[in-house]
């Protein structure tokens, strides 16, 4: 299901679709105008049982980036909306760039960053609302790096005590972190329950062990 909208995202407007289970999404980066979508069929990293890949987890020992939290979220935001060979055309415009900046100003939205000898090289943005995280996108611009800025991302939520990633469509690249295909109406039952919640996204420090990481998100509720 998707809705048209005039090119300016109130930020209060963002939150409450959020809490309805709606995002916006633009058909083109030059198009002015979004679409709020609600999907029949939603993808969801429960994070009562995620999932560590092998080959991820001897990755993510190595620590081959520096992890920061917060410190470009409008540069993550840009390098998601850049065109590449395998994406040559994104879905985040000027007014969703605007709209999340400001989200993250206000202390709803949040990025996790890679970094290598100074340069950003992979990272991710969401939202948060009660005890869920909506991811929005991810990139990478050296192999690996979006991968291990997830395994930080959710080693992060479970420290928190949140229930979720929402990932919004279901994407077999995701699978192998634990992604399960849930329909809207068993979406919106726990959406409901974690919007009564509240999780904190600073629960863990800004620094964390490649050891703790592992041990955050492998540990059973």
């Amino acid at each position: 299901m998707a809705r048209d909208s005039a090119n300016s995202i109130p930020t209060e407007d963002l939150l409450k679709a959020y809490t309805l289970g709606y995002f916006p999404m633009a058909r083109a980066r030059e198009d002015a105008s979004v679409v709020w979508v609600l999907p029949d069929e939603r993808g969801i990293i429960p994070l009562d049982a995620p999932h560590v890949p092998k080959k991820l987890a001897r990755l993510l020992k190595k620590e081959p980036f520096e992890i920061r939290i917060n410190t470009a979220f409008s540069d993550v935001m840009m390098a998601c909306a850049e065109a590449t060979k395998a994406r040559p055309e994104t879905w985040i415009n000027d007014a969703i760039v605007e709209a999340y900046s400001e989200l993250h100003f206000q202390g709803h939205a949040h990025s996790v960053e890679c970094w290598r000898e100074g340069k950003l090289v992979g990272g991710l943005y969401g939202v948060v609302l009660g005890a869920a995280f909506c991811g929005e996108s991810m990139f990478s611009r050296e192999s690996g790096a979006s991968k291990i800025a997830m395994l930080h991302l959710m080693a992060r939520l479970k420290i928190g005590g949140f229930h979720f990633i929402d990932a919004q469509f279901f994407n077999e690249h995701l699978v192998q972190f634990g992604l399960i295909a849930m329909d809207d109406a068993d979406y919106q039952i726990i959406l409901a329950k974690a919007l009564k919640e509240k999780a904190d996204f600073f629960a863990a420090p800004d620094q964390l062990s490649a050891a703790l990481v592992l041990q955050s998100i492998t540990q059973t509720s």
